[in-house]
């Protein structure tokens, strides 16, 4: 049975704003989605914990950046380690939250794009039974204008027959590109599906370089 590099993940802490997540250091990838799109399921399931992420029948119960830790990594010549985090912005587009509350989250997480050094990558996390909504396909063009790498889980693919996941996979494919940047796959946390392809891209992300912050 391969290891699980994300096994050791441990809540750190609950972020209101960018100012309050851990020292921006080390290297983070950022889980983005919509509400209902199953990211905390996703999480957990990357991670081997079932309780690590919350999960509720209610959408957009992750209404704050929340920080975990993972067992450092070594890197470069001199094998030091490095600080690696998953970061799970609060999801978007479906919550029913006040309209200050969805502004402020609106302007955290787009500093948070822009000014956190230590992010290395983005998983986006979307409901493969439904075409891509205007936060995803902003989330993708920012990540392509800003040579940000991401990710795309197509989640639930336990709802469709083998085939038509396929067929999904393809139109979104066709969508980006034959030359996009953007990797993707289909994925469920329900049935296990992808879990290693996608653990294996997360840690691709971790070891990318660091990037110049857009201000």
């Amino acid at each position: 049975m391969p290891t699980n590099p994300l096994q050791g993940a441990q809540f750190v802490l609950a972020a209101h704003r960018i100012q309050q997540l851990p020292t921006d250091e080390g290297a983070e990838v950022a889980f983005a989605g919509r509400s209902n799109a199953g990211k905390s399921s996703a999480l957990n399931a990357l991670t081997g914990q079932k309780g690590l992420a919350r999960t509720s029948k209610t959408p957009g119960r992750t209404q704050q950046m929340v920080a975990f830790s993972l067992p450092p990594v070594l890197r470069g010549e001199t094998s030091q380690p490095v600080d690696t985090r998953l970061i799970d912005l609060p999801g978007y587009g479906y919550a029913k939250v006040p309209d200050a509350l969805r502004d402020h989250w609106r302007h955290e997480i787009d500093r948070y794009l822009h000014v956190r050094r230590s992010l290395r990558g983005v998983v986006l996390i979307v409901d493969i039974r439904h075409p891509m909504k205007e936060f995803d396909r902003m989330m993708l063009d920012f990540c392509l204008a800003t040579v940000l790498p991401c990710h795309v889980l197509l989640t639930k693919a336990d709802k469709l027959s083998r085939n038509q996941a396929s067929q999904a996979l393809a139109v979104l494919r066709k969508d980006m590109g034959a030359n996009t940047p953007v990797t993707m796959q289909v994925f469920s946390a329900q049935n296990g599906t992808g879990v290693e392809e996608a653990r294996a891209a997360v840690m691709t992300l971790l070891a990318g370089h660091e990037r110049a912050t857009i201000e």
